[in-house]
């Protein structure tokens, strides 16, 4: 039996040619497969590269079926490229299920990195990306991308998120009504394309302009929202003054309730109060 081949998974243009990297451009050339999301629009991408490797369609819809498949040719020694549309493979895109059963096979998975347009978009926010979050398309039905959002509302990370041209407006407006007008977010649509376009401003904003400027509808667009503020810690209690009331309540209520009134009264964590309360019971008198 021959050697286990190698998934690669690579990521194509988002829009402009140029960011194809050599690295992926040579592994699509040398690969015996491509597994492509749209057969028709990964081989007009082929036909500019003037690259021949066979086509193979793997979606949403046929992903289940089609992964033993490809995972059996793949122990048999076969090179496989898998791709999407554009960006990189899995990000909110069909490839999780084979690349499960691959790695559950013992083949190896090889990334082939490149665009991505969450990561772009992140990129050229201006909010903050030491944390964030990717939230990908958030259902299409009103209702429940409305639940969804309440849901995220005090999330304190940034957010991302991909949205349909069709829906960009509803989603900007859904935004508002669950985060606040007043929270900043950027737009980005057709990153790296001709009529790349970075919206930026409040969600307020931002509806506002979508219900004036067309444009700003058109095209895939990826939106970066800035995540709830955070609430100041509560300061700490002065411990002299938790002391002397500890002292006034244990000396005429039994410990669990001096330590639940103390830690109602003081607003200190009940733990703390409980650590302070039996220290003063365990201190000599006088």
């Amino acid at each position: 039996m021959s050697a286990p081949g190698t998934l690669f998974i690579v990521a194509t243009p988002i829009g402009n040619l140029g960011d194809l990297t050599a690295r992926a451009r040579e592994t699509l050339a040398g690969v015996d497969l491509i597994a492509a999301e749209d057969t028709r629009h990964t081989g007009q991408l082929l036909a500019q590269l003037r690259i021949r490797t066979p086509l193979l369609a793997l979606h949403e819809h046929n992903e289940a079926a089609r992964a033993e498949e490809l995972v059996e040719r793949l122990r048999q020694g076969a090179r496989i490229a898998l791709v999407a549309d554009a960006g990189t493979p899995l990000i909110s895109d069909p490839g999780f299920r084979l690349v499960a059963t691959a790695a559950a096979a013992g083949v190896a998975v090889v990334p082939v990195p490149g665009a991505c347009a969450a990561v772009a978009a992140l990129s050229v926010a201006g909010l903050p990306t030491d944390r964030f979050v990717f939230e990908g398309f958030l259902p299409a039905r009103a209702a429940a991308r409305r639940a969804r959002l309440a849901a995220l509302a005090a999330e304190p990370r940034t957010l991302v998120f991909y949205e349909a041209p069709h829906r960009i407006g509803a989603t900007l407006a859904d935004l508002a009504a669950a985060f606040g007008d007043a929270r900043q977010a950027v737009l980005a649509r057709e990153l790296t394309k001709l009529h790349e376009t970075v919206y930026r401003g409040s969600l307020g904003e931002l509806v506002a302009r979508a219900a004036a400027e067309p444009n700003l509808a058109r095209g895939e667009a990826a939106l970066v929202v800035a995540g709830a503020a955070q609430a100041a810690p509560p300061a700490a209690v002065d411990a002299a003054r938790l002391d002397r009331l500890l002292a006034g309540l244990l000396a005429g209520l039994p410990l669990s309730q001096a330590v639940d009134l103390a830690a109602e009264l003081s607003g200190e964590r009940r733990n703390r109060v409980y650590e302070r309360a039996l220290a003063l019971k365990r201190a000599p008198a006088g």
